[in-house]
């Protein structure tokens, strides 16, 4: 077993901090990469040794394999964490990890390639007898043959880019109208996002729920489940809300889908931390959607419900350990709840909003979590993606958990940027989603209600405001009567200030 001394995080914001902590708890020293942008971000500050590696932009920092490698050389780094995005599911970073003798904590590059490309990862689930939605078998080159293939299929169909993800390169076709200017757009995104414009077309499921099962595989033959996330709540393909257990699935059906999951990482080789996802349609009938090659933002629900911290298995399987636990001794206890917190104005389309953070004030109790890596007085970024923190929540009961989520957002308080709590909250007074009712269209069957502004939410941002009148009306009279009073000496001495942070 090689133990594993120092670790590069090739990530920022929050969960290169997620990281850090099992590392610290793990006595496993952390070395940060940040970019211009990124100089007084909290993983800079919270890892033992940080290095610049590039300007703001992802591409020329971020994304840039060798400024990472130089840094991982130059701080005798032993292996290297990518986190999620960026490079997490980049084969040519993992196999260069591989040449230059730093552990890439995650899949082997064959597999990352494997599964990226969502064609072959199809083809390989067709093989282990995964059920797979009906599409075509290779990527559609032409328009003819794009009408061709949607023909067989049937509308209505999507067109899916067969590299990436985050619903980059995908468009929902709905008659032979919109085939042409579909084709050409999701081509092009695919292209700009991935460097790839290959495409390929599937069955549009209606109504579906998106639900994925976590797995964890050893370096040994090992291979368990840890129960599912539902991820039905999502804007635009991008997830807002996750919760587990999912209030769909019944035991037998989560037995059989838990069971798939294995089989489809099994038949791949696979090791590490992964996810398998799956699309259920009304009738409770799952097919296969793809497999992400790391960790998930969303795994902090699992790690509350199994009790098992993600992060530390990932580095004990890079280390060659076998997993401690089968199948048999993982259960869920409790109901957990995550919301993702963006730095965007629903109420303005949901326009990003990047600037300088005036107050901050973070929700605690019993069974919440909050995972972020903003404070008072930083700027957030144009250049990343908006989401800044995640709201984790725990109980014995889904009830429970979405009072207690309540209660959370309405306790989280951010000024000087605008954020979606407020429409967290909404979400979680919704009786469909308090029931249970919900979808993949859930956001968009529901938006008019969702963006109304409550008169509650008006009333705390007036008490906001009133308050820093009344702070600033404070300061000028205080100022007013420094000068009326000058004393001829202070007999107090001046004390330097000292940053602790």
């Amino acid at each position: 077993m090689n133990r594993i001394k120092k670790i590069l995080i090739a990530n920022r914001g929050e969960i290169a901090i997620r990281i850090m902590r099992t590392c610290r708890e793990m006595d496993i020293l952390t070395v940060a990469v940040f970019s211009e942008a990124d100089r007084t971000s909290l993983h800079v500050r919270y890892a033992d040794e940080a290095y610049y590696i590039g300007k703001a932009p992802s591409s020329e920092s971020y994304l840039n394999i060798d400024n990472i490698i130089k840094v991982a050389r130059a701080s005798n780094a032993d292996a290297i964490h990518p986190g999620y995005g960026f490079l997490s599911e980049n084969a040519q970073f993992a196999q260069r990890c591989l040449y230059e003798g730093i552990i890439f904590i995650g899949p082997s590059p064959e597999v990352i390639m494997q599964m990226g490309d969502k064609l072959t990862a199809r083809e390989e689930m067709i093989k282990a007898g995964i059920p797979v939605v009906p599409g075509t078998r290779g990527s559609v080159s032409s328009l003819k043959d794009a009408f061709s293939s949607i023909h067989q299929i049937g509308l209505p169909v999507m067109i899916k880019a067969t590299a990436g993800g985050g619903g980059k390169g995908m468009r929902l076709v709905y008659n032979e109208l919109e085939i042409m200017q579909a084709l050409r757009a999701s081509r092009s995104e695919a292209r700009t996002s991935f460097g790839n414009d290959e495409v390929y077309i599937e069955k549009y499921i209606s109504s579906p729920h998106h639900i994925e099962f976590q797995i964890l595989a050893d370096q040994h033959g090992n291979i368990i489940h840890l129960f599912e996330r539902e991820c039905s709540i999502q804007r635009r393909h991008q997830k807002m809300i996750e919760e587990t257990p999912s209030p769909l699935l019944t035991p037998e059906l989560r037995k059989e889908m838990g069971e798939a999951a294995v089989k489809a990482a099994r038949a791949v080789n696979y090791t590490g931390a992964g996810t398998i996802e799956f699309l259920v349609d009304e009738k409770l009938k799952y097919y296969f959607l793809e497999m992400n090659t790391r960790l998930q933002v969303e795994h902090p629900i699992t790690e509350r419900v199994t009790g098992i911290d993600l992060v530390k298995q990932q580095i004990k399987i890079a280390e060659g350990s076998k997993l401690e636990f089968s199948q048999e001794d993982i259960c869920q206890t409790g109901h957990a709840i995550e919301c993702r917190i963006y730095a965007e104005d629903p109420d303005n389309q949901f326009m990003p909003s990047p600037g300088k953070i005036h107050k901050i004030s973070e929700p605690l109790g019993f069974g919440v979590r909050t995972d972020g890596y903003v404070y008072e007085g930083y700027n957030i970024p144009l250049h990343y993606d908006p989401m800044i923190s995640k709201l984790i929540v725990w109980g014995d009961t889904r009830e429970e958990v979405i009072g207690r989520m309540r209660r959370a957002l309405y306790e989280y308080k951010i000024t000087g940027v605008k954020t979606s709590i407020q429409f967290l909250e909404r979400i979680m007074n919704n009786p469909n989603f308090v029931n249970g009712i919900y979808d993949t269209n859930f956001i968009e069957k529901n938006l008019h209600q969702l963006m109304k502004k409550k008169s509650v939410e008006n009333i705390d941002d007036m008490i906001i405001i009133a308050a820093y009148i009344n702070y600033l009306d404070k300061i000028s009279r205080v100022q007013e009567n420094r000068k009326e009073f000058v004393p001829a000496q202070s007999r107090w001495k001046k004390i330097p200030f000292i940053n602790h942070f």
